[in-house]
């Protein structure tokens, strides 16, 4: 039953003993007992709906004067004296007016309803989606559920900080929402400026790629699970500064891996492959390098004293290219190891065992080779300049450095 100051609806059944009354502004039924006369019908309707019953029309407008003439289901209209006014028309009237409809709407996104105004929605970005969906009424033909809800077929979820968003100009999301899945929707919806905002923002929450250095006890756990003569691949890690002395590092491969200030002191890097790894700093005394691959690593400043390169099955190590710039290898055993083109730049190789080493283009500028062997060794086309040759064990004959 429609409520307004003039007439107040009445919805009737005749069925037992009493008549429905129904309050249709606020869907309030009531159900009175229908006796008597028209006076005593009217007076009902005063006491139940609160306003001084005069006249009772039907729902075309016709004066009823006896309650004879009311039927079941008839919907009535009670007014305090003044002429029939069908309060539907009201309605319509009501909802034609200019601007009736720039306000207050409802969207059913995915299931879950939002109230907002049309102006929200229109006037923080007139290019997007939304505003041209909303802009005009009917424009877009927008569906609409039995509530009269606007149907839009995207996740609940990810509109909610959109519509926030257009509300107030922040960018504001709660915890466990997936920054990507409001993105989507910001595209999808043609949210220029919050797309913009949240590229932003997920760019700034990306977790930052661990680079931090792998630790002696993380390192041994692998070598454990691991069987003795498998390659463990190791190609391109982060060992700076770790402790790795006198583990059995046999034939792993670091190739380009981080070794810088490790101490692989009494190591046992037999057949290994540190191909261009970066060993600058690291301490390697005492390790056990036979056979091991160095093409081209760097080992600039590092500690090499009282290693073996020497290896019995006649497997030669490989150094050729590598940077041994500074470096200790003072009473390193290097019988046949390859060192061509590789730079010993003042680098102290005193009492080595360089015994048929190929030395071959390799550059020995002020190089303390004082005490070496160097029988058989190979130094054609080597920069010799400022190295020091003291107290060698056996004369190096020119026909070394010119073969």
């Amino acid at each position: 039953m429609f409520i307004n100051k003039i007439f107040q609806p009445l919805s009737t059944s005749n069925e037992g003993d009493g008549d429905s009354l129904q309050d249709g502004g606020n869907l309030i039924s009531l159900v009175v007992a229908v006796y008597g006369t028209l006076t005593d019908l009217l007076s009902v309707a005063t006491n139940k709906l609160g306003i001084k019953a005069c006249n009772l029309y039907n729902g075309k407008g016709g004066l009823i004067d006896d309650i004879a003439l009311i039927r079941d289901d008839d919907v009535l209209y009670v007014s305090e004296g003044d002429p029939f006014f069908d309060p539907q028309n009201y309605v319509r009237a009501r909802d034609d007016r200019p601007g009736a409809h720039t306000d207050w709407l409802t969207l059913n996104i995915g299931g879950r309803l939002f109230t907002t105004t049309r102006s929200t929605l229109v006037s923080k970005e007139p290019e997007s989606m939304l505003a041209h969906m909303f802009r005009e009424k009917a424009v877009w033909g927008n569906k609409q559920d039995e509530c009269g809800a606007y149907l839009i077929d995207r996740s609940p979820e990810y509109f909610e900080p959109i519509l926030n968003y257009l509300r107030h100009g922040q960018l504001i999301i709660n915890e466990g929402i997936n920054l990507l899945g409001v993105l989507e929707e910001a595209r999808f919806f043609g949210i220029e400026q919050l797309a913009e905002q949240l590229e932003v923002a997920i760019k700034n929450n990306e977790t930052p790629e661990d680079h931090s250095p792998i630790s002696r006890k993380e390192f041994v756990r692998f070598l454990l699970a691991t069987p003795t003569k498998s390659e463990l691949r190791c190609q391109g890690l982060n060992f700076s500064g770790a402790d790795l002395s006198r583990l059995d590092l046999r034939y792993i491969n670091f190739k380009m891996a981080n070794l810088s200030r490790c101490n692989l002191t009494h190591a046992n890097l037999c057949s290994s492959n540190l191909e261009r790894a970066d060993l600058s700093g690291a301490n390697l005394d005492g390790a056990n390098l036979q056979g091991v691959k160095m093409l081209c690593s760097n080992a600039e400043g590092a500690s090499l004293k009282g290693c073996n390169f020497e290896d019995p099955s006649g497997l030669k190590a490989n150094l050729e290219g590598a940077n041994l710039k500074g470096v200790d290898m003072e009473g390193s055993q290097m019988t046949g190891i390859n060192l061509r083109v590789a730079t010993l730049k003042n680098a102290k190789l005193k009492n080595c065992n360089l015994r048929g080493a190929t030395l071959a283009g390799t550059d020995l500028e002020n190089c303390d080779l004082s005490g070496c062997d160097l029988q058989e060794a190979n130094l054609r086309g080597s920069n010799v300049k400022g190295a020091i040759f003291e107290e060698m064990l056996t004369a190096l004959h020119m026909s070394q450095s010119v073969r």
